[in-house]
């Protein structure tokens, strides 16, 4: 085990509007149907989200969140609209490599798009990165083609590095893809900074 997460990581944060928690088992049926909702919008840019997805794909992914996470490796959160309970998309971070840096991803269900939500959700985990797992740097990487996901960077106040060349493979083909990057130094404050809560399991 890493030596930070001995000391123990907080598994939820919340920020102005959101609870953003480690998935649970029982997000099962949740996920599933957010993400059967999302085919259209999710699949060109991650292909897990494909039109024959199976619940039996969302139970398998679920399985491996507490020991990818109790192994350093990735870190998994549902976001949730704090108002309602509504189950509004993922957020994540996982390691690139040796060094202190992670790799931020998310995806919003379609009907939840437009409202900030991955904005605030992105800023939100990327400061739960500097707080507790301690990382100098968070990347977020997209194709070219994925104007949406590069919005959110953006609106997340991170630093456009440069076009990576055939850094992606999806279905088949590869894209060029935006680099960005945030450091703490960067990292906006405001309504939508992580505020970190007790442990939830």
């Amino acid at each position: 085990m890493i030596d930070f997460l001995k000391e123990g990581v907080p598994t939820a944060m919340e920020t102005e509007r959101l609870l953003v928690r480690r998935y649970r088992l029982d997000d099962d049926e949740t996920l599933f149907s957010a993400a059967r909702e999302s085919v259209g919008e999710v699949y060109p840019f991650l292909p897990w989200c494909h039109p024959d997805y199976d619940i039996g794909e969302t139970r398998q992914w679920l399985a491996t969140i507490e020991p990818e996470w109790e192994a350093g490796k990735s870190f998994s959160f549902a976001i949730i609209r704090k108002s309602d309970g509504r189950y509004l998309g993922g957020v994540g971070l996982n390691r690139v490599d040796e060094h202190p840096t992670m790799n931020l991803g998310y995806w919003i269900r379609s009907s939840a798009i437009g409202d900030g939500i991955a904005t605030e959700a992105t800023i939100g985990t990327a400061g739960f990165g500097f707080t507790h797992l301690k990382v100098i740097r968070v990347e977020i990487i997209m194709s070219v083609e994925n104007g949406a996901s590069q919005r959110v960077a953006e609106k997340a106040g991170a630093t456009h590095e440069g076009v990576l060349r055939n850094r992606l493979l999806l279905h088949g083909r590869g894209h060029d893809a935006h680099s960005y990057s945030l450091l703490r130094s960067e990292l906006r404050s405001g309504p939508h900074t992580a505020r970190s809560l007790l442990d939830t399991t």
